[in-house]
């Protein structure tokens, strides 16, 4: 439908509503429930439905952060202990905590005696200490083409590899095998222009760049008397349709008594104005404001990092940055909160493990992973490492696979959001436990 045909029949609404008596059935037929921002995604106000859930709630919220273009695990958790690490990147190789020299710009922060965290993500390290962080290395999924379309695609489809297998996303299968009938519009945001495939086929799943799109489409001054009018319109009326506007009408009441353009994030924490942080913002905004929402997903793009990717200075570092930035300021702000949130951090692939001729690395394999919050069994590395030495790597000379993704993602689905349909999740496959998680 064409932007011309909403404002068209937002505005025959807009003149109903001036009428002296205006009917629910005339509301209905002039305007078509055309009039909400997410009317593009969802053509009916009686799909939806909203409950407050409050801290006590029977799962975690999942904030799911995607690092598009293929993130480079090798410098994020670089395995300083590895010859070959320093050997195959002589130029991109970070400097291990154990060395010494004078003239070194930043070394790696010691983890474990083995791998080390990239000094940009220093905001994370407290977390990690704490037991609160968690991160996985050597993981991905299987697929082979090197391919960022088709590796994503298999990721966020829940499939060993892009081909055949459910169309809908892996978020999206859980949602559909949990629905309730009295899940919110707010159930699952996508802070993002469209939403992501491992939430297609959701219900109650709806992509935002901002909160604030989250609302009737009238002038401003308008907005508080339409909604009045609109909720006159359905008083005493039981049926669904009646049923889902009150709520839907609730929903919008509470964000904009919340105002999240105006929230003020708790002990301390300050977010970094880039989109990973203002979503991050929004998504702590809509925790506290307990509307109901379970799902959270996350796009950090920018990790392509063919050329320029730098060591302790350049586009890699950068990106770190604003990652372990918002990451911080996040469950700083969640506070005690994050007992029952549970982040996900993943990518689709990682990068080759020589450096390249353009100071850069191309696309490789095996990857890592991180978790945070409450539920997670932090402050330890999970790996099955299989080395960097050459007749250690796969047929192309990449890290291997030892972890697979859904082994990781089946553990938060089945302790943290009380899923046990694992089988419907993750269609085929069998996952192995990995033991970084408590159940609920």
């Amino acid at each position: 439908m064409s932007q011309d045909w909403f404002s068209c029949t937002e505005n025959k609404l807009w003149q109903a509503l001036q009428q002296a008596k205006p009917t629910r059935r005339n509301l209905l037929l002039g305007a078509g429930f055309s009039l909400a921002a997410w009317a593009g995604t969802r053509s009916s106000l009686a799909e939806l439905k909203v409950s407050k859930v409050g801290k006590n709630r029977p799962h975690d919220v999942l904030v799911n952060v995607f690092l598009r273009g293929g993130a480079d695990g090798l410098n994020i958790v670089a395995p300083y202990f590895e010859d070959a690490y320093y050997r195959k990147r002589p130029n991109l190789s970070i400097a291990s905590p154990k060395d010494r020299r004078s003239g070194v710009a930043a070394r790696l922060l010691d983890l474990d005696g083995k791998f080390g965290l990239h000094p940009s993500l220093a905001p994370l390290l407290n977390f990690y200490r704490e037991g609160k962080l968690a991160c996985l290395h050597a993981c991905g999924s299987q697929d082979a083409t090197r391919s960022h379309f088709e590796a994503m695609a298999a990721v966020e489809r829940g499939l060993a590899a892009e081909g055949p297998g459910p169309a809908s996303g892996w978020i999206a299968r859980h949602m559909a095998l949990t629905e309730s009938p009295t899940d919110s519009p707010l159930r699952a945001v996508a802070f993002s222009g469209t939403l992501p495939d491992m939430l297609r086929g959701a219900a109650n799943a709806v992509a935002l760049e901002s909160l604030a799109d989250f609302k009737l489409n009238t002038p401003e001054d308008k907005q508080i008397h339409f909604e009045k009018a609109l909720l006159d319109l359905y008083k005493g009326d039981k049926d669904e349709v009646a049923h889902a506007g009150q709520e839907t009408l609730a929903v919008l009441s509470s964000l904009r008594k919340i105002d999240p353009k105006s929230y003020q994030p708790s002990n301390g924490a300050k977010y970094p104005t880039s989109d990973l942080g203002n979503g991050l913002r929004q998504t702590a905004c809509l925790i506290r404001a307990n509307l109901g929402l379970e799902i959270a997903s996350l796009d950090r793009t920018g990790w392509d990092t063919h050329f320029a990717q730098g060591s302790t200075v350049g586009i890699l570092p950068l990106a770190l940055d604003d990652l372990g930035q918002s990451l911080a300021a996040f469950a700083t702000d969640m506070g005690s909160d994050m007992n029952h949130v549970t982040v996900v951090v993943m990518t689709e692939f990682g990068r080759r493990v020589a450096e390249n001729s353009s100071l850069g690395t191309d696309h490789g394999r095996a990857s890592f992973m991180m978790l945070m919050g409450g539920g997670t069994m932090g402050g330890q590395i999970y790996s099955k490492w299989p080395g960097l030495e050459d007749h250690q790597l796969d047929e192309t000379g990449d890290l291997r696979v030892t972890t697979d993704y859904r082994d990781v993602l089946s553990e938060v689905v089945k302790n943290r959001m009380r899923n046990d349909n694992l089988s419907e999740v993750f269609v085929g496959y069998q996952p192995q436990p990995v033991g970084l998680t408590k159940p609920i």
